[in-house]
Order: C-alpha cells, then structure tokens, then sequence
C-alpha cells in the first residue's frame, strides 16, 4: 500500500509540475488558457496532492499501527477532492464546483487529524511532539479559509483582509503543518530523543513559525510593531536552524549511517535549502527591503519553491529513499539529478532577474525561454522518480506492520 500510495502522490506532483510547465509557455506565447484558474490548480493539486497526501501516508505507515482501512478509505475520498480540483479550477477559478471539493479536502484533513490523534494517545517523544503540532498548525491554517466566506461579505475580495487571510493559511501550511510534518519523520529516522537539546529547538521553532506570519500581515497592513515581531521570528529561527543542524551531527557522529551517494546528496540539498531560506527571510529584517521585496512576485514564488520544493519536498524525497530498495537503477539517480538541476536552474534565474531589475531597471533577454526550459527538467525529474517507484522494492517492514494491522 505505501508503494500504491506514493505513485498516485507523484502522479499528482507530476500533474502539478505539467500545469506549472503550462503556466511557463503561457508568458513566452498565449495559449488563450484563463492564467488565475490554472494557477488556482497548480498551486492546490502541488500542495494539497503532493505535500499532504504524501505526508498523509508516511505518517500513517510510520506513526499508527491499527485499523489502517480508515486511512485507505480517507485517503481514496481526500484523492477523489484532488481530482475535483484539478478539473474544476481550471475552467472556473473559485466556483461552486472547486470550493465544493476544497471544502470536502479540509473535512477529510480534520477527520485525518482526529484518527492520527487518538492514535497516539499514550505516545510521547521527539517524533511525536513535533507531529502533533504540526497537525495543530494544519487546524490553525484552516482558519484562514473559514474566514474567506465572512471577509467577502463584509468587505470584498479585494480588500487586504482577504489577501491576509489567504497569507495566514499559507504559511501555517508550510511553515507549520508541512515543515514540521516532515521534521517529525526525519526526527523518528534519525531516532533523535526529547533531550534538553531537541526542547530548544522545538520551543524555538514553534515561537518563531507563530512570530512570522506578521510578515505577509506586514505587507498589506504596515506597522513597526509587525516587523519587529517578523525579526524576533527569524532571528528565533537561526538559531532552532543552528541546533537541528547540531541535532543532525551528533547523530551522523554517533550512529555513523551508511548511506548511498545520492542520499548525502538529498540530505545536503535540504539543508542547504534550510539554510538559504533562513538567509532569505532574514533580508526582510533590512529596513524597507520588505517592501521591495514584495513588489517583484516572482520572488514570492521562488520562496515558496524554496520551502515546497527545497526543503518540503527534498526531505520527502529523502523518505522515499529510505523506504524503497531501489538498486539505485539509472533512472532513480537521473530523475533525482534532473529535478535537482531543475530547481537550482529555476531559482537562479528568478533570484537573478529580481537583482537585474532592482539595480540595472532591465531583465534578462529570454528570461522566460530559459524559465520555461529549466522548468522542463523538474517534470522529467519527477516523471522518472515515479516510474523507479513503480519497479521498487518497498522494505519490508512497512508490508509487515500492514498485514499486523488488519489482524
């Protein structure tokens, strides 16, 4: 099952990536597509087909142990709310339709949240700690979407309170529940212990995810009081950064793990993208680049790859290999090579193009061919990851506690 599952989570990353491709070309030549809707149905099927489902089913197979039926049938019904998404978002932007299916999406996420709960009644550690907040920063972001109703009938959709509320369910959706989703399981295989160590780091972490979300306020309502608390967030963020790396070394001194080229590289791919994203976020502490730096949207975009393809999705690939026997055939190392090579590629040009205008008032020539071709790479990339998995050799531990579970 954790095999079926992970192919139909990259069947819909791949989806994603073809859509995102689509948006590309659509600024080089017009395709007459609706650009908004099917940014609408890139952005929802890449996290909510992706990133959640994928988190989904690590959690359930690395987390719970009985009545694993629930979770397939929720997880069959959450796939369905996708697909409803991916072919209604594209023709309608927010219609009935869409939000119908959004809205079936958030129910089966509290009905996930309430069974993963209870299954770890009596549980504790450093895994389960960092797992149980990220399901409470999953509930806390959906507030913003509950709020979007309200909003528009007191005041409009264009209004910075729809915008706000919007921003809030987005960043405790990748600073929270994603970011800390992942860490749960990369601190359950790296066996990390609930010392005094691993409480700062999660104490700080969590301080500074709560602190930061008065950055996206900061944008659309300026005050200094916001940007100072930004700061406090981001400097708290440093340092939670600097101690997960101390947490990660003193496990790789300690157990000296014996892993294969490609996931050294996995591993210091993410956490380069950690700690690029740290460096990011502390430009907005400069007075008025805050301003600035929300005026170019493409690097809105390209923070958000950083964290949902850099480090969301790096720390999932990472997973992924450790709960495959792959052979580490040709095409494995390909596709991860190619996504990687994609999304460095990709990140140069928005970053670069951004420094072009800001000092030189001028863009790159072609900007948009190279994006579209550097984009190319990272469906391929995800293309032959997918296709290793369809001829992979899950461990067999996870069919073991399956068959137990249905006992």
């Amino acid at each position: 099952m954790l095999k079926k599952f992970s192919i139909i989570c990259l069947s819909n990353f791949f989806i994603a990536s073809v859509l995102g491709l689509l948006l590309r070309y659509a600024s080089i030549d017009a395709l007459g597509i609706n650009y908004r809707y099917f940014t609408h149905a890139h952005s929802h099927v890449a996290m909510l087909g992706w990133v959640y489902l994928m988190l989904y089913t690590f959690i359930v197979f690395n987390f719970t142990r009985q009545n694993r039926k629930k979770y397939i049938r929720l997880f069959c019904i959450t796939q369905i709310s996708v697909l409803g998404m991916l072919f209604s978002f594209p023709f309608q932007g927010y219609g009935t339709v869409s939000i119908a299916f959004s809205t079936l999406h958030i129910l089966c996420s509290y009905f996930f949240v309430f069974w993963v709960w209870k299954d770890l009644k009596n549980k504790a550690g450093a895994s389960i700690l960092m797992l149980k907040s990220a399901l409470i920063f999953m509930l806390i972001s959906t507030i913003g979407v509950w709020s979007l109703g309200p909003i528009i009938a007191i005041y409009s959709n264009d209004t910075p309170y729809y915008d706000i509320a919007i921003q809030f369910f987005l960043h405790f959706q990748f600073n929270g529940w994603f970011l800390f989703g992942v860490l749960a399981l990369l601190i359950k295989e790296l066996n990390i212990k609930n010392n005094t160590l691993f409480k700062s780091f999660y104490l700080l972490l969590t301080f500074a995810t709560i602190a930061t979300i008065a950055l996206p306020i900061y944008w659309y309502q300026p005050s200094i009081v916001l940007f100072y608390l930004n700061g406090l967030g981001v400097f708290l963020q440093l340092i939670a950064v600097l101690i997960l790396f101390r947490l990660i070394y003193l496990h790789i001194k300690k157990s000296k793990p014996t892993w294969s080229s490609l996931s050294i590289f996995t591993y210091a791919f993410v956490l380069s993208c950690i700690g690029f994203k740290v460096l990011t976020q502390g430009l907005s502490l400069i007075p008025g680049l805050a301003e600035v730096l929300y005026q170019y949207h493409s690097l809105i975009i390209g923070f958000i790859h950083l964290v949902m393809l850099g480090v969301i999705t790096g720390l999932l690939f990472y997973m992924l290999l450790n709960s495959f026997l792959y052979h580490k055939s040709v095409v494995l190392k390909l596709g991860f090579y190619s996504f990687y090579f994609g999304f460095v590629t990709t990140e140069f040009l928005i970053l670069f193009q951004a420094i072009n205008y800001y000092f030189w008032e001028s863009g790159i020539e072609n900007y948009n061919t190279f994006l579209f071709v550097a984009s190319i790479f990272l469906s391929l990339g995800i293309f032959l990851i997918a296709l290793s998995i369809i001829f992979a050799i899950p461990k067999p531990q996870y069919e073991l506690d399956f068959s137990l579970s249905k006992k």
